[in-house]
């Protein structure tokens, strides 16, 4: 069984924490393929490649929060969507495939969290 079909089994998880939990280890997952397609091209990727490694960390922290339903997921829900947003931005800077795709899944990401929120 997957990370995200265990914590689908969660009962005190509502429908919308579910979906951000998925979008966040989605996240974490092409953040870190993102990460290591920068890694080979070069210092104009280095900020790119650690804005992903950071959101790849927040958000995977994030979704154990919402799981093992943490009083500060809420507080890391805020600090995913900006470091989301701001790596979606440099993300959307470079033509490389695995940074558009990147961008996409972090916007959503970021939405999701957002959402949480309010």
């Amino acid at each position: 069984m997957s990370l995200t079909e265990t914590l689908s089994d969660i009962s005190h998880l509502d429908d919308e924490e579910r979906e951000c939990v998925e979008l966040c280890n989605e996240a974490t997952e092409v953040c870190e393929w993102c990460a290591d397609e920068c890694a080979g091209e070069g210092e104009e990727m280095a900020r790119c490649l650690r804005l992903c490694r950071d959101v790849a960390d927040i958000a995977s922290l994030h979704a154990r929060f919402m799981a093992r339903d943490s009083n500060y997921s809420t507080e890391l829900a805020e600090v995913n969507a900006g470091v989301a947003e701001e790596c979606a931005e440099e993300c959307d800077r470079h033509d490389a495939e695995h940074c558009q795709v990147c961008a996409d899944v972090l916007r959503e990401c970021a939405e999701s969290c957002r959402n949480l929120i309010s």
